[in-house]
């Protein structure tokens, strides 16, 4: 279990916060590239690492992302009028292109100078993998480019790319992603008497996988193990990447991503890629799409407890309505209840509370992932507030290895990933 003043280094993530900072060296995927899908389109709002901001596709195609409000007397840019390479408040007639510079000031007189001692926060912006990428850091420590994560290599005949809006802190979604214990229950049936083997199910029922966690420097890998009836080992290989991905076994290309909208909220990012250059082709990015990701939701406004709101993807099922929580199936031997794994993932990481208290926590032996991942985090907070940069931040190239899971003979993590390098594209950097 972590401390309490542990707890809240790791999951406040607001402007000036020791999390926060860690968050502003990376770049951060902010928006599915067709959230945003034309030029001088209307603008949609967000929340991001606590900040209320407001982004747009200028006349050119490049996006904006400034400040939620006009910095004269602070009307909401959201309802501005996007055209000719700017947005322009409606209060007053400011506008402001997408590097936040005044260029017109129509209220003042035509010879004043006014607009140009005037700017609206704006942050950087790139667009890699169908994706709308944001930089909030210091600009002398940007990096050359987003993560060179798998699904945003450069010529892939299929990727998709889905996310969808949460209700708890974004460390309670990445702790769900690396603890490979809970998919024996959570996302199982109780076997019923009479039941047949299930064919295509995983090949080891073992509840009590056997973790090992090896740290790298592009965050950590970890390995579950399980026995099959046949005295192999089945093994669950995950990476987990700085600062909040993880690649879970599940396809030829899956990963994960949690961006803390703030504290008491994040978006999950489902990616995935099919690294077969003779895949057949399809769209650069898929909409969000509940055959894919089993969450029907739709786009819609979130209104926060303050007063704030986002234009985002919305869960059908959530925890006003119990996520739809079936007892007659639940009865029947299905684990939860509750259809779809996405949705059995949330109703535990949002029923945890925005905060989960990890004070009063008492973890086990399949919790060395969790574990794991926490002491990288809180090593490279403090180091951070030491002044030692993050490495990973600034080296897109090292995030590349893809998880693994396969039926083996090797009973030791090191081992099975040397003999397997080319199934995890290691990338040769060593292991901490």
């Amino acid at each position: 279990m972590l401390t309490a003043e542990e707890n809240e280094l790791l999951t406040r993530v607001g402007p000036g916060t020791p999390m926060g900072e860690l968050f502003r060296r990376f770049w951060l995927p902010i928006f599915l590239a067709q959230e945003l899908p034309e030029a001088d389109g209307p603008p949609i709002r967000t929340r991001i690492l606590g900040e209320d901001l407001v982004a747009f596709r200028d006349t050119n195609g490049t996006v904006g992302i400034v400040g939620a409000f006009c910095p004269h007397r602070r009307a909401p840019l959201f309802f501005g009028r996007n055209e000719e390479c700017g947005l322009r408040c409606v209060y007053h007639g400011w506008k402001f292109d997408a590097s936040g510079a005044c260029v017109d000031m129509p209220s003042e007189p035509a010879e004043s100078n006014f607009k140009d001692k005037v700017s609206v926060k704006a942050y950087p912006t790139t667009e890699l993998g169908g994706v709308v990428w944001v930089y909030m850091g210091p600009p002398d420590l940007r990096p050359s480019s987003p993560p060179r994560l798998g699904w945003t290599e450069p010529g892939l005949a299929r990727r998709s790319a889905v996310k969808w809006f949460q209700e708890c802190n974004w460390l309670q979604g990445v702790e769900g992603d690396i603890d490979t214990a809970h998919i024996s229950y959570l996302h199982g049936r109780r076997p019923q008497p009479g039941d047949a083997p299930q064919a295509g199910g995983p090949p080891s029922r073992d509840g009590q996988p056997k973790l090992t966690a090896l740290d790298t420097d592009y965050g950590m890998v970890y390995g579950g193990r399980r026995r099959t009836e046949s005295g192999d080992f089945y093994w669950r290989v995950t990476q987990w990447m700085l600062p909040m991905y993880s690649s879970i076994p599940q396809g030829p290309g899956a990963q994960t991503g949690w961006i803390p909208v703030d504290d008491h909220h994040c978006i999950r990012y489902n990616f995935g890629w099919n690294p077969d250059p003779n895949a057949a082709a399809a769209p650069p990015v898929q909409s969000f799409d509940p055959k894919i990701v089993q969450v029907p939701g739709e786009w819609g406004t979130f209104t926060f407890p303050d007063g704030g709101v986002i234009d985002t993807y919305l869960p059908a099922e959530n925890k006003r309505n119990l996520y739809n929580r079936d007892l007659a199936l639940m009865r029947g031997g299905h684990y939860t209840g509750i259809i779809s794994i996405p949705n059995q993932d949330r109703a535990m990481t949002e029923g945890m509370s925005y905060v989960c208290d990890r004070s009063q926590e008492h973890l086990g032996t399949t919790d060395i992932a969790v574990i794991a991942a926490r002491r990288r985090l809180l090593a490279l907070v403090r180091d951070l507030q030491n002044g030692q940069e993050p490495y990973a931040a600034s080296h897109p190239e090292i995030f590349k290895p893809r998880a693994l899971g396969i039926v083996s003979n090797e009973s030791d993590l090191q081992s099975l990933l040397t003999n397997h390098i080319n199934e995890v594209q290691m990338t040769g950097l060593a292991w901490r």
